[in-house]
């Protein structure tokens, strides 16, 4: 029997523009569309070509007018700063309006770029929503980003202005800013005209006359701007990701296409209406900040949570329970990586006990691989649906997920469900040839790609065309390695270069991840493969542990190692792992994974960027060093 998903896949992929066409019903344009899909230029497919719209005005203008200017926004809660507080819709406008015409004031046009430098706080999606509504292209850096870093993306956007805040703060230390931009300026070519910079009390920043403005002074003393008429075409951000040369790509995102797609998935992934009070833990400074807690969110008339916190530690482990009872929030959007920290810290989840949840209906982790072993630790703890879903910066949204909203599957652990409409996921083999049910491969996408996705790099067609569109001609490479089974369900194993051949098999780390993760003692777990001069390369697994384990490590890692031969068998050759106290992360969770494999295999690294704290790599070193594997050294700077 079909099912509303079935019906929505299959239309999405036969006619993508009848599709797309009729989900854009639900944005207000200026202008409508000449083409919904212009295909003439392929792969560089462009959506709602023709038409003019405006990402501000359908995110905060057009709720004022038709009777949301008194619900809340966005409710900004800061346990770090002992500081709750809400913006309505109309207080929201005002706000935005007024920051627009600051950035007007100092020359700001449609088209330039501003960078946004900037903790998680109200002004930062005041910052955003600015800059669309003068049709400004904004490029958020997360905020405390090494000033070389910062420099290297102040000379690829060329911004005329900067918006910033004097500081940060991670748990319970601050972060000054203002010293980390001026010396990314004073590193950089291009010089902005002014930075706007936003006076925390926690750190006051010293200005320097003539460039730097007060940003409550400012924004008090501008003449509020008005909407500008942008094409859909036309970009709307910049956000960098990581490349394999060093160099930042910058991914562009448009407004049209954007918006629809967004707009889209709030009701059909995430099941969501407008009114309720929808959460997604992250930063501005990722993709899932930029989707999902700005423009989806009130693009689809919600409430949006800006949460200034960690999943643990501030003040414990039940912090993302009292978020949720407190602002009464339906859905919650993570990592996986929050709930493992979550999951460490509080194993028998004692401290979501003392919290009313009633009303929270779904759980939506992304950003990296979901372990099943977590997925249901909370399925059991929560008694609520917890999807994993699959998607990329690059992407903006998901490829992969249970469609809460036109039907929802049985969950499969250790997989995001089924491709998203508009999505045609296949499975290449080496050969470029589709893959049967089951075998692992490339996960690709037919071209083209539905709306929201990236449509170049910013001032980069070639390098466009050589990361995504040339390996496999006619299909967007994902760079992830899985399957599909039988059902048409997606399972994500690892990035294809976190493929190892183990004596001529192909193995993925992943699988091994979900094994060792399945350990009762084992909080998180890592699997990179290292040099072997026999084999090519073996598995070797890196453990946390959870709180209050007593069992005497020796013993845990022969279980482990048993557990790996047992399950995936002794073809996987896998022998050696450690006990760490952490991992290395990025700032949004991800694990280091190629950082730990050139430590374990004496190469030299360049320090990550986004490294949420560099200590960890040293007893990473002392760690491989005891098990037998020599020191790497970073790379000079």
């Amino acid at each position: 029997m079909t099912n509303a998903y079935d019906l929505a896949h299959k239309r999405s992929l036969q006619d993508p523009a009848g599709f797309w066409g009729d989900a854009a019903k639900e944005i207000d344009w200026y202008k409508p569309w000449d083409q919904v899909l212009d295909a003439s230029n392929p792969p560089f497919y462009r959506w709602f070509s023709g038409a003019m719209c405006n990402t501000c005005y359908n995110a905060v203008d057009r709720h004022v007018e038709k009777g949301r200017a008194d619900q809340a926004a966005i409710i900004y809660d800061s346990p770090v700063t002992n500081t709750i507080r809400t913006y309505t819709y109309r207080e929201v406008q005002d706000q935005v309006s007024r920051l627009a015409g600051v950035l007007a004031g100092l020359g700001v046009v449609k088209g330039d770029r501003v960078i946004v430098y900037m903790p998680m706080i109200p002004e930062a999606a005041f910052a955003m929503l600015a800059c669309a509504r003068i049709g400004a292209i904004h490029s958020v850096v997360f905020g405390g980003f090494a000033a070389n870093e910062l420099a290297t993306r102040i000379n690829d956007a060329l911004p005329k202005v900067i918006l910033s805040a004097s500081c940060g703060i991670e748990v319970s230390k601050v972060i000054p800013y203002k010293p980390l931009l001026d010396h990314a300026i004073e590193l950089s070519d291009h010089k902005p005209s002014h930075t706007v910079v936003l006076q925390r009390p926690q750190a006051v920043a010293e200005m320097q006359a003539g460039r730097d403005l007060d940003w409550a002074d400012a924004v008090a003393k501008a003449t509020p701007a008005a909407c500008v008429p942008v094409a859909a075409t036309d970009p709307l951000y910049i956000l960098y990701t990581s490349g394999t040369t060093g160099q930042p790509k910058g991914v562009v995102r448009d407004n049209g296409g954007h918006m629809v797609a967004l707009k889209w998935s709030m009701k059909n992934v995430y099941n969501v209406e407008p009114g309720e009070v929808y959460w997604a833990a992250s930063d501005v400074g990722w993709v899932v900040g930029h989707s999902y807690i700005v423009y989806a969110p009130l693009l689809n008339g919600n409430t949006t949570l800006m949460y200034e916190g960690k999943p643990v530690g501030t003040p414990d482990a039940g912090a993302f329970w009292r978020v949720i009872a407190q602002h009464k929030v339906e859905t919650l959007f993570t990592a996986p990586t929050a709930f493992r920290a979550i999951k460490r810290d509080d194993p028998d989840g004692d401290l979501l006990k003392t919290y009313d949840l009633s009303h929270f209906r779904t759980l939506f982790l992304a950003g990296e691989r979901s372990d099943p072993d977590t997925l249901k630790w909370a399925e059991d703890k929560l008694k609520v649906p917890v999807i994993d879903h699959w998607w990329q910066t690059e992407t903006g949204w998901a490829i992969a997920a249970n469609c809460m909203g036109l039907e929802q599957f049985p969950v499969k652990h250790g997989s995001p469900t089924k491709a998203v409409p508009g999505w045609d996921v296949q499975v290449l083999d080496e050969g470029h040839h589709q893959a049967p049910a089951g075998q692992v491969g490339a996960l690709v996408v037919k071209l083209p790609l539905p709306p929201g996705t990236l449509p170049t790099l910013w001032n980069a067609d070639e390098r466009f065309l050589s990361s995504y569109m040339e390996e496999f001609p006619g299909y967007y490479k994902t760079a992830d390695a899985g399957f599909i089974d039988e059902d048409g369900y997606v399972y994500v194993m690892s990035r294809t270069d976190d493929i190892i051949n183990v004596a001529g098999h192909r193995l993925s780390t992943g699988a091994m991840e979900e094994v060792l993760a399945s350990h009762p003692d084992v909080a998180e777990c890592a699997v990179i493969g290292v040099h072997d001069t026999m084999k090519g390369q073996l598995p070797l697994g890196f453990l946390v542990l959870k709180a209050g384990v007593k069992k005497p490590e020796e013993q845990i890692l022969k279980e482990v190692v048993a557990l790996v031969r047992e399950r995936i068998g002794p073809v996987a050759a896998f022998k050696t792992a450690t006990i760490v106290k952490r991992l290395p992360k990025t700032r949004s969770g991800k694990i280091l994974r190629g950082t730990m494999q050139k430590i374990a295999d004496h190469q030299d690294f360049k320090m990550p960027a986004t490294i949420d704290d560099p200590s960890i790599l040293e007893e990473i070193e002392e760690d491989l060093t005891r098990i037998g594997y020599a020191k790497a050294r970073p790379e000079a700077e």
